[in-house]
């Protein structure tokens, strides 16, 4: 088995190799020709290709049986470089066991006020996350718990009145604050109607504080802010950090803080926006950066990843999968106009390609010029005629072929994420974070949680030549069992 060193290496190698194809943005599809970049063996198989045959690319599971295709030898041996290479995303069935369970979210009078207004997908991201959060507490008991980037603190509140946690909700935004301050004393309110006094004993209302975590915010002033926010006397407490979504720069950031602080026991956050993530070619200027962490990536030659390529690590291909099976081709389409539209800005405004459009859902029977004037309404492009031009024609006729390209690239999207994530991984053992992998993938969420421990008469096997005992030991002068569920993965 590769260790994660080789397993990084090859990773890049693949990543380079395909460069080509993961720097392409679809949109860009009929202005760039992308489709004349495929080599001619898999533009000539994939033409007359059914499109729900594409679905075969995206399968990350060797078990499933599928029909029979002729696939160019190249896509059979990148798809089963891809299948050795990436972060498995099987389902793990053991972590659902181990969750804690909390009555009050089935609740018939109070599960509505812990997901109000929150989308089916957003609500299971939250119960999912809180179980998690409740078991790291009760297995590094730990009953303090810092949620960033906490919004409204919907999982605060699942948290602090459903498991019985204390959370101190860090947010930048007064508004949000202030919304969940009001939303926190509606459920007490509620609470009090539909349950007994014993039934809320457990109760803990959430802190909540306006305030923004940097990469200039010290350990000494997060401590301070989390012992007034508890009104505790001394800093001698603990404490877990968490985030849903936490978006770019900030799950870095949450690394670099649980590293910094003894008293931080574990680390769960879902990370997101893998594009937004600040790095030395794009942004020079600054002294941290979201990618790369490890000390290998960081003096490695072929480390960078685009910003297109980062964005399609954020991308499931599990969703697309399940639209490629159903025949949604109506839903597909919707890039075959967008890349249209592309084509026409291109041609009067060039110096505002790639420009943001509002969102259209295709409907059955939609015309370009009814995707257009709904897409460009309220814009700067509003005033371009889209016309009837053979052109648009002639490209929306092609619109299999832009499936096609874009589930190529989202075939390489686990390479990305893998990449970033090992990458992170890297970074925790050169730090001393010894840890495993569990990976859920289910209807809505990729959950992916390292677990970490580190004791005074523990000894590791580190796996990167660029860590040495000393360093290791000037880092942590205080070893203690930790325990560490990071990066825990939720995408559509």
């Amino acid at each position: 088995m590769l260790n994660i060193n080789n397993k990084l290496a090859a990773c890049l190698d693949v990543a380079k190799k395909y460069e080509w194809l993961l720097d392409s943005y679809v949109l860009d599809f009929y202005v760039d020709d992308h489709w004349s970049k495929l080599p001619q063996s898999w533009r000539h198989h994939l033409e007359d290709l059914p499109v729900k045959q594409l679905s075969d690319l995206l399968q990350h599971r060797e078990t499933v049986v599928t029909a029979r295709v002729s696939w160019p030898l190249e896509l059979l041996a990148l798809r089963q470089v891809l299948r050795s290479l990436c972060i498995k995303r099987s389902p793990n069935k053991l972590i659902d066991v181990a969750l804690p369970s909390c009555p009050l979210l089935e609740h018939r009078k109070l599960k509505h006020m812990f997901m109000k207004c929150v989308k089916p997908k957003k609500a299971h991201e939250i119960k999912r996350m809180a179980a998690i959060c409740a078991r790291s507490c009760q297995q590094t008991s730990t009953m303090f718990v810092i949620d960033f980037g906490a919004g409204v603190g919907h999982l605060a509140r699942v948290l602090g009145y459903g498991y019985g946690i204390n959370v101190c909700c860090l947010e930048m935004q007064t508004a949000l604050n202030e919304q969940a301050l009001a939303i926190d004393a509606k459920l007490e309110s509620v609470a009090t109607k539909h349950l007994d006094a014993s039934e809320t004993t457990h109760f803990k209302r959430p802190a909540h504080l306006t305030q923004r975590l940097s990469n200039d915010t010290t350990p000494e002033h997060f401590i301070e802010s989390i012992r007034q926010a508890f009104q505790l006397s001394d800093t001698d407490f603990s404490f877990g950090i968490i985030g849903l979504h936490p978006c770019g720069d900030l799950s870095a950031t949450l690394m670099r803080m649980f590293l910094s602080c003894k008293q931080a026991k574990f680390l769960n956050f879902v990370g997101c926006c893998y594009q937004k993530m600040s790095t030395q070619s794009t942004q020079p200027q600054m002294k941290l950066h979201g990618y790369p962490l490890s000390s290998q990536l960081q003096i490695a030659d072929n480390a960078q990843l685009s910003y297109e390529a980062r964005e399609i690590a954020c991308h499931a291909m599990e969703s697309y999968y399940d639209r490629l099976q159903v025949g949604d081709y109506e839903y597909l389409k919707i890039h075959s106009l967008r890349a249209a539209a592309e084509r026409i800005i291109v041609q009067h405004l060039p110096d505002l390609r790639h420009s943001a459009l509002r969102n259209v859902k295709h409907a059955p029977g939609m015309s370009f010029n009814d995707y257009f004037q709904k897409a460009t309404e309220g814009t700067q492009f509003a005033l371009i005629q889209a016309g009837s031009s053979d052109q648009i024609e002639a490209d929306l006729l092609h619109w299999r072929r832009i499936v096609c390209f874009y589930t190529l690239r989202l075939m390489l999207a686990p390479l990305v994420e893998s990449i970033i994530l090992y990458d992170r991984e890297l970074f925790l053992l050169e730090n001393g974070i010894y840890f495993c992998y569990l990976f859920c993938c289910d209807l809505f969420a990729n959950i992916l949680c390292l677990l970490s421990r580190l004791s005074s008469d523990h000894r590791i096997n580190f796996r990167s030549s660029h860590f040495t005992k000393k360093s290791y030991h000037q880092r942590h002068k205080e070893l203690t069992w930790r325990k560490v569920a990071i990066e825990a993965h939720l995408k559509v």
